[in-house]
């Protein structure tokens, strides 16, 4: 019997982020494209310079309304046949409203990115915002709200955003609204928002895919192209304060038979120097199941099914106003609570007192640099990753130099940064669980003045 020979490994080839090319149309649209040979299904994502601090006062939520409205029909198509011709271009749109911005994701097959892009265009120069979709998309909005409410983890992220920011800031409160403010959007408010901060002067469409054949610039200058609007005035951006003494609130669930951990407090953006230490040294602590927190809280005491420790950035800015924040979450059996959050303490003392291991930093290096190919496999993964920079203000090399600095970060400064992140004495802690139970037993452990809200 004859057998094909045995396959022979082919040479490693060096792995870099992909690397955009940047360019501007007449209308002051910025364009960052990305040819990636092999991927036919091309994804685009265009970030919208409307932040959730410009929501009118009484109208938290309207950003929210607004992105999903665009896709709502336009000043040709009603809902329907705007849905029905994405459909046939075999595309999906999506968008979503967050501090720094509006995000609008789509993504289609190559051969039919031309029609696509006609249809986002169309959406992004002249939607519709009919009154009763507007009507439809509130009651939606307001539907959802309990449902977020009665999720332990979402209950956990609201309430530590209101502990940390003060009232007057547009980050203590739901990034989608309330049902008070949601209530009060209409489709004239909806569209004044839209016409004071949606224009191609402030906006930038990153488009990456497989784009052999496809004469993207004449393609760009038939869709997005026409879209025009008035440049928009310099708006001043609000400061970022938090207060993040040590303290616990717990959010009172009777009967809940687990308890939502979450612990954070406020650190730097992606422009502190610092960022990339901190990246490394939150993973070595609890970016994965071989993490600190989880030998500890899993695996040695079974409290859990896992904890994680990550850097999230809320709003980034080139000056360094910018903030992120720096949290530890996860759920435990409600017995366990204290002795959980005890151990949990315990590990950020010891990692104070006797730091990383190499080995530790080793692992988390190779986690987060070596599965960097694999992560970004897709268009879409590549899309929004340089949207994000987009919105971070961050240069267009800023994810591929991030893996070279993380492989440069040595064991001393990633403890460094981890220690920063979460020191124990300045670290809010929001519990979700069954106060009755959780109370006395957190409230003798010591970290922090406790308090319990009901609502």
């Amino acid at each position: 019997m004859d057998f094909h020979p045995q396959p022979t490994p082919g040479t490693a080839r060096p792995w870099a982020f992909p690397a955009p090319e940047r360019g501007t149309l007449h209308n002051g649209l910025t364009v960052l494209r990305c040819h990636r040979p092999g991927q036919q299904v091309v994804a685009v994502e265009i970030f919208l310079d409307a932040p959730l601090d410009a929501e009118p006062e009484g109208l938290d939520g309207v950003a929210t309304i607004m992105a999903r409205a665009l896709s709502e029909g336009t000043d040709k198509r009603t809902a329907e046949e705007f849905a029905a011709e994405l459909e046939r271009c075999g595309a999906t749109l999506d968008s979503h409203a967050d501090h720094p911005g509006v995000r609008v994701s789509l993504e289609v097959p190559a051969s039919r990115l031309p029609k696509a892009l006609g249809l986002l265009a169309e959406a992004l120069r002249a939607p519709a915002f009919d009154a009763s979709e507007v009507e439809r998309l509130v009651r939606n909005r307001l539907d959802e709200i309990p449902h977020e409410t009665a999720n332990p983890a979402r209950r956990a992220a609201k309430q530590l955003s209101k502990e940390l920011f003060p009232a007057a800031s547009r980050m203590s409160r739901p990034r989608q609204g309330t049902e008070e403010t949601v209530a009060r959007i209409d489709s004239a408010a909806v569209r004044d928002f839209y016409e004071a901060y949606v224009r191609p002067a402030t906006a930038t469409a990153v488009i990456v895919g497989d784009l052999t054949g496809v004469d993207l610039d004449a393609v760009l200058a038939d869709t997005l192209g026409g879209w025009t609007g008035e440049p928009a005035e310099s708006r001043p951006v609000p400061p970022i304060t938090a207060d993040d003494t040590g303290r616990v609130v717990i959010v009172d669930r009777p009967g809940a038979v687990q308890t939502q951990l979450l612990i954070g407090r406020i650190g730097p953006d992606r422009h502190d120097r610092v960022w990339p230490a901190q990246v490394l040294g939150a993973y070595c602590l609890g970016g994965t199941l071989t993490s600190r927190l989880d030998r500890v809280l899993r695996e040695e005491k079974g409290y859990t099914y896992g904890v994680r420790a990550f850097g999230q950035v809320l709003r980034s800015a080139p000056d360094g106003t910018g903030a992120s924040m720096l949290a530890i979450s996860g759920s435990v059996d409600t017995p366990n609570t204290a002795p959980a959050l005890d151990d949990l303490w315990k590990v950020l003392r010891t990692l104070a007192a006797e730091g990383l291991t190499d080995a530790e930093r080793d692992v988390a290096v190779q986690n987060l640099v070596g599965v960097a190919p694999l992560k970004y496999e897709t268009a879409a993964s590549v899309a929004a990753t340089l949207a994000d920079q987009v919105e971070q203000h961050l240069p267009d090399d800023y994810q591929a130099q991030l893996y070279v600095r993380l492989a440069e970060t040595g064991t001393v400064e990633a403890t460094a940064a981890a220690v920063s992140a979460f020191p124990v004495d300045r670290l809010v802690t929001v519990l979700v669980g069954d106060a009755s139970l959780i109370e006395e037993p957190v409230r003798a452990l010591g970290i922090g003045e406790v308090t319990v809200v009901t609502s």
